[in-house]
């Protein structure tokens, strides 16, 4: 079904073909989300199986306003949120925004870096790492906009959010990450010019 609002009437309808193509498309990146937040897998496989409850009980309040992909990702989203201030109720989760976050002391030139290099198994670790050092807020973000792939509106629809929000949570993310980052890739590129020198 390629047509979205087929596919909702589908659902709304109780089409279980509907039920398993939502499923198929999206239930891997509703757990990448959330394994991202909640650093927990069975945790994560809580909010898919939480997420797609929501939708059997209330796909017939969606009124695509919004594309349905961003409605699963808001449900995800909240009901990961849920289970962060049972986790942690003494935090008020919209609070960990690293508002305070200072501009890197270092910044490496990524793109000197061989793109074997930077898709490694070793370099994905590092940066899988770095990405679960960024609060919850900053997190989302990053993974929605640069791992996902959705638009600054989309984001933003998702979370709860105004754009304007989205853009400066995801300034915020990357600058973190480069300094995360900073020391590895600047060992690597460090290699990288010894080897290549060794080479000539």
């Amino acid at each position: 079904m390629s047509d979205e609002h087929g596919l909702v009437v589908a659902l709304k309808q109780r089409d279980p073909a509907a039920l398993a193509e939502v499923f198929a498309t999206y239930s891997d990146k509703i757990y990448r989300l959330a394994v991202s937040l909640l650093h927990d897998e069975q945790t994560a496989d809580g909010v898919v199986q939480d997420t797609f409850l929501s939708l059997i009980e209330h796909i017939h309040t969606f009124e695509e306003r919004a594309s349905l992909a961003t409605w699963l990702y808001r449900v995800a989203y909240n009901h990961a949120q849920t289970r962060l201030r049972r986790q942690r109720p003494q935090v008020d989760v919209e609070e960990l925004d690293g508002d305070d976050i200072a501009l890197p002391e270092k910044l490496i030139d990524w793109s000197t870096l061989p793109e074997r290099l930077l898709t490694g198994e070793e370099a994905m670790n590092q940066i899988m790492a770095a990405i679960a050092t960024l609060s919850t807020t900053l997190r989302a973000v990053f993974i929605l906009r640069d791992v996902e792939e959705l638009s600054t509106e989309e984001t933003a629809e998702a979370l709860g959010i105004q754009p304007g929000a989205v853009k400066v949570r995801l300034h915020r993310a990357r600058l973190a990450l480069r300094e995360q980052l900073a020391g590895y890739f600047e060992d690597m590129t460090a290699f990288q010019n010894t080897t290549e020198s060794r080479g000539h």
